[in-house]
């Protein structure tokens, strides 16, 4: 058995461009799917998986853990940036989807089985429109209050916010306030019994970060994410241990030696590994295990397209530490088109059941992709309101 071409499929979804891999074998009827979406470097992915396609062909699909090897030590390189961790998590993924179609299971099952019976989704504000999610003004508290509570009748019994908004360094109260006064109008909202999660989208400095953690440290968030740049580890957790709050990081890191460091500093509660990004399916096993020696919990960075929600839900089946799935379910209307999925999901708690087909049990309808060809990502652009350049 071989493989025989490596192929991308782009569609376009508004704020990201999908971009699908679909492995070809010599086998008839024999592919698999992953994905390797990377926002605003849609043609330099495409290009770093033409570039492995070298290594690949003529291979055999099923020595997964080989052909990691290959793409991620051979042409000196080693592919611990986001480009080419990219290009191979998209590629790793696909090489999961084919070994569990030659055996007729979901992936799950190649991993040990069922650890749990199903998995809880929780949402963004507005259901991933980037419009409610990220462009709803920090200081608009009933908007907030509002989505919250759209986000609760739609069935989830947990959501991501927004509420900190973009800072300076340094700054006053302001925004600390800003951000307080939105994340209680979310709790009043909605009561104790539903999970909140604030994203800073690592926007703050460090110190600001801690303010802002310890701010909205009595409204019992289920988790306070990237409250800085991850390449301020020390920081990140220094936050952890001047708070309560579960922090969380990591859709940034690229491989297990960089989630190493961040679980030996024990600098957060929640580990956030982008299984597109990271390594994909094989390098996210081995930070599941690490995870588990140190008894953090893991809930993977999962905005992007339906290829990407199939792989996270079969690991979480697999995986004692996982405890959420990220889910964008209105980030276009037309999502469920472009997929056909194994899992089921009921509307009540958001709960998904597993999987039964093989692989991820997903297919992709290809005549539907190419109705939404690429087009450049909606550019996001921060300027301090001195001029200066920001995080987004």
């Amino acid at each position: 058995m071989k493989i025989t071409a490596i192929e991308t499929l782009v569609c376009h979804a508004r704020m990201r461009n999908w971009i699908f891999v679909k492995v070809m074998t010599d086998q008839p009827g024999l592919w698999g799917w992953g994905e390797a979406t990377l926002e605003w470097h849609t043609q330099s992915v495409i290009g770093a998986i033409k570039d492995l396609s070298q290594l690949l062909i003529g291979e055999d699909p099923r020595r997964i853990e080989h052909l990691w090897q290959m793409m991620y030590r051979q042409h000196f390189w080693h592919g611990n940036g986001v480009v080419r961790g990219t290009a191979i998590s998209g590629i790793d993924i696909a090489l999961w989807d084919i070994l569990g179609k030659i055996h007729n299971v979901p992936c799950h099952e190649l991993w040990g089985g069922r650890v749990r019976d199903y998995i809880r989704l929780y949402c963004h504000l507005g259901g991933g429109r980037m419009e409610d999610f990220y462009e709803t003004a920090p200081d608009d508290a009933k908007r907030f209050g509002d989505l919250a509570l759209q986000a609760v009748d739609e069935g989830f019994t947990a959501f991501k916010s927004m509420a900190v908004p973009e800072t300076m360094p340094l700054e006053g109260l302001r925004p600390i306030k800003y951000a307080e006064a939105c994340v209680r109008a979310m709790r009043d909202a909605v009561g104790d019994d539903i999970d909140i999660m604030v994203d800073c989208h690592a926007r703050p400095s460090p110190r600001m970060g801690l303010q802002f953690a310890k701010a909205l440290e009595p409204y019992g968030l289920y988790f306070f994410e990237e409250p800085c740049w991850p390449e301020t580890m020390e920081d990140i957790a220094l936050i952890q241990r001047a708070v309560s709050t579960p922090i969380a990081s990591g859709e940034r890191l690229i491989g297990v030696h960089a989630f190493r460091d961040m679980l030996e500093r024990r600098a957060v509660s929640v580990i956030q590994p982008d299984i597109t990004h990271c390594g994909g399916l094989s390098e996210a096993r081995k930070i599941s295990a690490l995870a588990e020696a140190y008894r953090v919990s893991m809930a993977p960075h999962n905005p992007q397209g339906p290829v990407s929600t199939a792989a996270s839900i079969e690991l979480g089946f697999a995986t004692p530490s996982y405890i959420i799935c990220e889910s964008v379910h209105k980030d276009v209307e037309w999502r469920q088109d472009v997929v056909s999925e194994g899992f089921t999901v009921q509307e009540k708690g958001r709960i998904v059941l597993p999987n039964k087909k093989p692989g991820l049990g997903i297919e992709i309808n290809e005549e539907e992709v190419k109705k939404h060809p690429f087009q450049q990502e909606i550019l996001q652009r921060t300027f301090y309101k001195d001029g200066s350049v920001g995080d987004w």
